[in-house]
């Protein structure tokens, strides 16, 4: 519906307009701040800054605010994604000079005062940079394929389903080496995310999926946590660590301290020390960077990809523009780096928001305090009535300390509908001992994408099959063979994914072919495409150009 203005003067005709309509028309005059990212940093600075008289944009790819300290418990069936997680309109709907936009950010104009967007292009006055972190993998990028982080829902949901599945797998396994290896969780990485992740693990294997199945014994599960440093949760003091490999212990983890990783793959983890383990799942919690999107700023880095910013958390150079939380190296009164927790990102925004008020209010520049990190302690649950925590010159572990984590993370929790949920949640589990939240999701999409891409079992002349199922490899002759073994034992690397006999019995029993749909076990290879008939006898091999009809390409 379209308003029309009469005249130049805001008479009966403008003040029939909606409200929003009269404040977007005047905010056009007001200085305009652009918020890059909902997560705390971004997010307590839109709640924090109050100025009407200022119009503030907030920019996401997601449109939720996710609770990242409780996302480990999704991956671990722990609780469902909603209760975590909270629409970031709905958390700011009280705010009117907040405008929330979904859009993913693709560069920026620092001199010209302006971010790109996929759909859109802001002008600001001043800039939040406010993008939070990704998951590193030191130079490893390949690792990430095999061994995935946890840094928001989507990768959750995707280890809890993979976990889960390969219980179901084990069930129905009947070779004692694959049987081990579907059991066996590697956990990489002994900082707080690390150890959070590990005990959960070993909880939901030994007290939850204990009596879920008949042939297999869930508690024999191996779950191995490998943390380079000689202890984990380095950020604590040792005897905390010490306390905290103890109880991880306690609950049947395999703590591996001053233990580096030299390679993974698919379904392998190899040590430095020579060891190598075997398992279905292998979870990277090793260290976290800046966004990429800090390398398209053109300014001074350091080797996380963070933004060396000056004192007032402002970027040297460009004074409107400020950087928060994971994007930003800032140092402490101590002279070291202060750590990248979601505590110390609220208290950042919250100086910036500060400063850009007092700015705001003079009319110009007025001075800048340094910004001054307050560690108001530090906190990591390993299970059940277990974990440790600092609380200034006061430490703690086991119940007390399990306690003052609960309190806190209810607290900090957004939405009293998220706190409600949650706190019945782990009622529910302290008492029984079960976890709701043991869904697997994705199956049939999964199954889909796996008929796509797998493939005919072939025989092809010098080149290796490898099944992606049992993980077995078949040589030229057509024999199949251990994959660990004969990989050791032979220097041929050229190699394609495909399903061996066994596991191709296996897929057609649960997706028979339908007439003039895909195989579920058809793969181009080469310039050819071999495929089976649709009556699963007969082998055809046609060129890639000229493929049968009943072939979808």
């Amino acid at each position: 519906m379209f308003w029309p203005l009469k005249n130049k003067s805001y008479g009966v005709e403008a003040a029939r307009r909606p409200t929003w309509f009269r404040n977007h028309s005047a905010q056009f005059k007001n200085p305009h701040i652009v918020v890059l990212g909902a997560g705390f940093d971004g997010l307590t600075f839109c709640q924090t800054f109050n100025r009407s008289a200022a119009r503030v944009t907030l920019v996401d790819r997601q449109n939720h605010h996710l609770f990242q300290p409780l996302l480990y418990q999704v991956a671990a069936a722990g609780l469902s994604a909603p209760e975590i997680a909270q629409p970031i309109r709905s958390i700011l709907s009280g705010q009117s000079n907040v405008t929330v936009l979904l859009d993913q950010v693709t560069g920026f104009d620092l001199a010209a005062k302006t971010v790109r967007l996929e759909k859109n292009t802001l002008t600001y006055d001043y800039l939040v940079l406010a993008l939070g972190g990704c998951t590193s993998y030191f130079g490893h990028p390949g690792w990430e394929q095999f061994a995935p982080g946890l840094k928001s829902l989507d990768d959750a949901l995707r280890i809890r389903r993979d976990i889960l599945l390969a219980f179901e797998k084990a069930e129905n396994a009947s070779d004692p080496v694959e049987h081990d290896r579907l059991m066996t969780i590697v956990v990489i990485g002994g900082g707080p995310t690390g150890v959070e992740l590990a005990g959960a693990f070993a909880e939901l294997t030994r007290t939850v999926l204990q009596r879920d199945f008949k042939r297999i014994d869930p508690a024999q599960a191996r779950v191995v946590m490998i943390e380079a440093a000689p202890r984990v949760l380095t950020q604590f003091s040792p005897e905390l660590s010490a306390s905290a490999e103890q109880q991880l212990k306690k609950l049947g983890v395999e703590v591996r301290p001053s233990t580096k990783v030299k390679a993974i793959s698919q379904g392998r983890v190899d040590l430095e020390n020579g060891e190598t383990i075997f398992a279905e799942n292998i979870v990277w919690a090793a260290g976290v960077s800046a966004s990429p999107l800090t390398q398209k700023l053109g300014v001074e880095l350091d080797r996380a990809g963070r933004v060396k910013v000056n004192p007032d958390l402002s970027v040297p150079g460009h004074p409107e523009v400020f950087a928060l939380g994971d994007m930003a190296l800032v140092l402490g009164e101590d002279g070291r780096p202060v750590p990248g927790i979601s505590p110390a990102a609220m208290q950042m925004a919250k100086h910036v928001a500060r400063i850009i008020e007092d700015e705001l209010a003079v009319g110009g520049k007025s001075p800048r305090p340094p910004f001054r990190y307050r560690d108001k302690g530090s906190m990591a649950t390993i299970g059940r009535s277990a974990a440790v925590a600092k609380m200034g010159p006061f430490e703690f572990s086991g119940f007390p300390a399990w306690l003052a984590w609960l309190g806190v993370h209810l607290i900090f929790l957004i939405g009293f509908r998220n706190k409600l949920a949650v706190l019945l949640q782990w009622a529910y589990s302290y008492f029984t001992y079960k976890r709701g939240a043991r869904i697997i999701i994705g199956r049939k999409e999964i199954e889909a994408q796996l008929q796509s891409a797998l493939g005919e079992v072939q025989r092809l002349s010098g080149v290796l099959q490898i099944c992606v199922s049992c993980k077995k490899i078949q040589d030229a002759k057509g024999q199949w063979h251990g994959l660990e073994e004969y990989i050791h034992s032979h220097n041929q690397t050229d190699y394609t994914v495909s399903l061996c006999p066994a596991c191709t019995g296996k897929v057609l029993a649960d997706t028979p072919p339908q007439p003039g749909a895909l195989n579920p076990v058809a793969r181009r290879a080469g310039g050819s495409t071999h495929a089976l008939s649709p009556d699963g006898n007969q082998e055809l091999t046609q060129q890639q150009e000229h493929p049968p009809p009943w072939l979808k390409t």
